[in-house]
């Protein structure tokens, strides 16, 4: 019983049976709780009451699709959103990172691969919530000192803690998906040094992804919504017209 109480709950929501017995089989034997939706109405109401770890959304749902769902329970609650989308839906992907899915996966997908995200995510959303009550402990304590701090990249006024999965600028918490924050962190591991968008795609989103170069460019474009003060003037994130993305120095 004990154990039980520390499984981590996945919703999975998708129409195919097919799919959810896939999921449901390689989730279960990796320690995850799984509970299913099989529209876009169940699903909000799902998450509301048995508020899952993270939710693994389809976008074509019956009902009520997956891009309403994601900003719905969004609205709702703070919980890490993978979409999962099939090959031609190239617009549907760029829509759900502009509501705020936390990541997504193409079908046909690889289960090792969706099973390493869904690892990445949790464990960013269980980082990011051990922060949040450590911080909430040393303010009740009057201790106002900040806590140990490792693993930091730092370029200019950009900073990136790696162990928190947290960037600031100016001092100034910026909140990041996990994709995001992979983005920003490969770029700013080699600041100065254009990245192409292939490179990008090769080593942060991974094979499945190759070819989807509009993905890169709106995940870059969501991010300077977030880190700059002029999105039209970069000063942080700049373009290399033609070839890719790096980090000023």
């Amino acid at each position: 019983m004990e154990e039980q109480e520390y499984k981590k709950t996945i919703l999975i929501v998708d129409d195919e049976k097919m799919i959810i017995n896939l999921l449901t089989y390689n989730l279960t034997r990796e320690g995850y709780n799984v509970i299913e939706a099989k529209d876009g109405v169940e699903a909000i109401h799902v998450a509301q009451e048995k508020k899952p770890d993270l939710i693994l959304l389809d976008i074509m749902l019956p009902k009520m699709d997956g891009l309403t769902v994601c900003k719905r329970i969004k609205s709702i609650m703070n919980v890490p959103i993978l979409m999962v989308t099939a090959k031609d839906e190239e617009l549907d992907k760029i829509v759900g990172l502009e509501l705020g899915a936390d990541d997504y996966i193409t079908k046909p997908f690889s289960v090792r691969e969706l099973l390493a995200r869904v690892k990445a995510n949790l464990r960013k959303a269980e980082v990011i919530s051990n922060i949040e009550n450590e911080t909430k402990e040393v303010e009740e304590e009057g201790d106002v000192s900040e806590l140990k701090r490792t693993n930091i990249i730092k370029v200019g006024v950009l900073t990136l803690d790696l162990d928190r999965f947290e960037v600031m600028v100016n001092d100034k918490v910026i909140d990041l998906t996990l994709r995001e924050f992979e983005v920003l962190k490969f770029l700013a591991s080699d600041p100065g040094q254009v990245i192409t968008r292939e490179t990008l795609l090769e080593k942060v989103w991974g094979y499945e992804y190759y070819g989807d170069i509009r993905t890169v460019d709106v995940t870059v474009r969501r991010i300077r919504e977030k880190i700059e003060k002029d999105t039209s003037n970069p000063k942080i994130l700049i373009t290399k017209r033609g070839v890719g993305y790096y980090i000023a120095t």
